[in-house]
C-alpha cells in the first residue's frame, strides 16, 4: 500500500504518480536521500518495503556525516541513541617480523568533540522511518519495484503492487545487487575476499571511554567500537571457516575466545543479541549516473567494513547528489538529465575510486606474507604516530576528505 501524506490519491489504480524524483530502498543512504530531497521542495516517491527494524549491526556516523544530519534536523532525534568515538586506537595483532607500533588518534587534535558517533542500526533505521512518515512532501510506498524502464524524457516505473510511478529521476539506494543499476544497463566491477564478518554486540566488564579498538590481524581487522553504557559492536573479519567456528560455539564460549583475541582491553565479555556472517567483497559501479538513474549507497560502492567508511561514503552520495539536483533545478534544467547525471558523477568518482583503493589496499596489506608490503603498512602506522601533521591529516582524511565534502557536510544550505 501506498502511504500518502501530501499527494491526493490517484482517480483510478491505473492513473501514474507524478514525482520529480523517486528513491529506491529504504536503508540509511535511501531515506536520508528522500528526505533530502523532499526537504528541498521536490516531490519525491520513497519505494521499498517498511525499513528494518530487526539489523543488528551498528553504524559509527562519522563527523562529517553528522554534519549532514544535523544540517536537515535530522540529528536531534538519532543523537540520544548513540555513543561518543573520541579515540581511535589500532594495535598491530599480526605477530609478524615486522610490525607497527600502537597508534592513538584522538579528536581532540581537530578541535572536535568526537571523530563520529556509534549507533545501532535499527535505532538509525527507526529515526529515520519516523522522519518520513512525518515528512509532508515525501510520498512512502510500501512495496517492491517491479520493473524500470528509463525513457527520453522520464523513468516510468511500476511496483508489486501495481502502481505506476512517472519520475523525472530515479535514485537506486537499493543495495549491492540494484535493480535500478540494472534497469540503467550500468555495469560494475566485482570482487572477493577469501574472507567473512563476524558481526555482534558485545558487553564488557571495562569501560570503553569512547575508545574504538582496531586490531589488525592475519586474517583482516578485530574492531570493537563503543556504543552506549558498557556496550560495544564488534567487527571480526576472519576465514570463513574460522567465522563459522566462531559462530557455532555458544555464548559463554564465544566470550572468552572474543576476550582471548582482544587482549582483554575490555574486562570480562559477554555476548548480547545474535551473531550475523557477511561474506566479503568489493563492488564499483562503472559510474554512478546514466539513463536517468542515480545510484548512492551500496548500489554504487561496496568494501570491506574498516575504518567506518562505507555508509559515511554512502551519505556523502546523498549529499552530492542533493547538491547536484537543486543546483540543476536552480538553472532550470531538467534534474534526470544527461547533464544533471555527469555532473554527479564527476562530483562523486574521485571520492569513491580513492577510497574504495585505499580500503582494498589496507585489507590484502593485512593479508600478504610479503615483507615490503608489511614493512609499508608498519612504516606508515610509524609516521602517523611520531609526525603530528601527518597523524592530524590522516584523521581529517579519514572523517571526510576535504575536497569531496558537499555543502551540507561543511554546515552550508543547499538554498
Amino acid at each position: 500500500m501506498a502511504r500518502r501524506a501530501s499527494a491526493a490519491a490517484p482517480d483510478t489504480a491505473k492513473t501514474p504518480t507524478q514525482v520529480d524524483a523517486a528513491v529506491i530502498g529504504a536503508g540509511p543512504s535511501g531515506m536520508a536521500m528522500a528526505l533530502l530531497l523532499a526537504r528541498h521542495g521536490f516531490r519525491t516517491a520513497l519505494i521499498a518495503p517498511g525499513a528494518m527494524a530487526d539489523d543488528d549491526r551498528t553504524t559509527a556516523l562519522l563527523e562529517s556525516s553528522v554534519e549532514m544530519l544535523r544540517t536537515l534536523d535530522l540529528w536531534a532525534a538519532i543523537e540520544p541513541h548513540t555513543a561518543a568515538l573520541r579515540h581511535m586506537r589500532i594495535v598491530d595483532g599480526t605477530g609478524r617480523l615486522i610490525r607497527a607500533p600502537e597508534v592513538v588518534f584522538d579528536a581532540s587534535e581537530l578541535e572536535l568533540p568526537a571523530f563520529g558517533y556509534n549507533i545501532e542500526n535499527r535505532d538509525l533505521n527507526r529515526e529515520l522511518a519516523k522522519a518520513c512518515a512525518d515528512e509532508p512532501d515525501l510520498l512512502r510506498i510500501e512495496a517492491r519495484l517491479a520493473s524500470l524502464t528509463p525513457l527520453a524524457d522520464r523513468a516510468e516505473l511500476t511496483t508489486d503492487t501495481g502502481e505506476t510511478i512517472v519520475a523525472r529521476l530515479a535514485v537506486g539506494a537499493d543495495g549491492r545487487n540494484s535493480p535500478v543499476r540494472a534497469a540503467a544497463g550500468i555495469a560494475v566491477k566485482d570482487w572477493r575476499y577469501p574472507q567473512s564478518a563476524l558481526v555482534l554486540t558485545l558487553e564488557h566488564g571495562v569501560p570503553h571511554h569512547n575508545h574504538s579498538t582496531e586490531f589488525h590481524t592475519p586474517s583482516g581487522p578485530f574492531t570493537l567500537v563503543p556504543l552506549k553504557g558498557r556496550k560495544s559492536s564488534l567487527v571480526c573479519v576472519v576465514s570463513p571457516e574460522d567465522a563459522d567456528y566462531l559462530a557455532a560455539l555458544d555464548d559463554a564460549a564465544l566470550a572468552v575466545e572474543l576476550e582471548r583475541r582482544s587482549a582483554s582491553v575490555l574486562g570480562k565479555m559477554t555476548v548480547v543479541g545474535k551473531r550475523q556472517i557477511y561474506p566479503l567483497g568489493g563492488l564499483t559501479a562503472r559510474t554512478v549516473a546514466a539513463n536517468r538513474c542515480a545510484l548512492v549507497g551500496e548500489a554504487a560502492h561496496v568494501f570491506p567494513p574498516i575504518g567506518a567508511q562505507g555508509l559515511n561514503l554512502g551519505l556523502r552520495d546523498v549529499a552530492a547528489l542533493g547538491e547536484v539536483l537543486v543546483a540543476a533545478r536552480r538553472r532550470g534544467e531538467d534534474i534526470g538529465s544527461n547533464g544533471a547525471l555527469q555532473a554527479y558523477e564527476r562530483a562523486r568518482r574521485p571520492d569513491i575510486a580513492t577510497r574504495t583503493t585505499a580500503v582494498d589496499l589496507l585489507n590484502r596489506s593485512l593479508l600478504s606474507d610479503l615483507l615490503p608490503v608489511q614493512a609499508l603498512r608498519s612504516v606508515g602506522l610509524y609516521l602517523a604516530g611520531r609526525i603530528p601533521p601527518l597523524r592530524r591529516l590522516m584523521m581529517r582524511e579519514g572523517i571526510a576528505p576535504v575536497m569531496a565534502r558537499p555543502r551540507l557536510m561543511r554546515g552550508l544550505s543547499l538554498r
